[in-house]
């Protein structure tokens, strides 16, 4: 789903900007675009689904590096395909496009339609 509209946001940014911002330093910039952010729901959105999917990540390339031998080398293919999904997450973000991750996604878009 597409969003052609210029929507500001509550910080008096264009709302494909921010959405953006959410993913810049992954699930910190998520936080604190949840926590700034109380009225647009795309911003929300893609804040929650960076807090979930980045966090996410982080825990399990941390709980996989524990793992002896091949704990390290799992955990650093993780960071690849990590940095792919950043990229992509956004891009989407920025084209202004409500991408929804198969598992995260649907947390995110429960969590802030609560």
């Amino acid at each position: 789903m597409e969003s052609n509209k210029t929507t500001k946001t509550a910080l008096g940014i264009e709302e494909n900007i921010a959405g953006l911002l959410c993913y810049v330093l992954g699930f910190i910039t998520g936080i604190v675009f949840l926590v700034l952010e109380k009225e647009n729901k795309f911003v929300r959105f893609h804040a929650m689904q960076s807090v979930a999917t980045f966090l996410a990540l982080f825990v399990i390339s941390i709980v996989i590096g524990m793992i002896p031998f091949i704990g390290p080398i799992i955990s650093i293919l993780i960071g690849p395909l990590g940095l792919i999904l950043w990229l992509l997450l956004m891009y989407k973000a920025f084209k202004g496009e409500k991408f929804k991750l198969p598992v995260v996604g649907n947390f995110a878009e429960a969590q802030i339609s609560k």
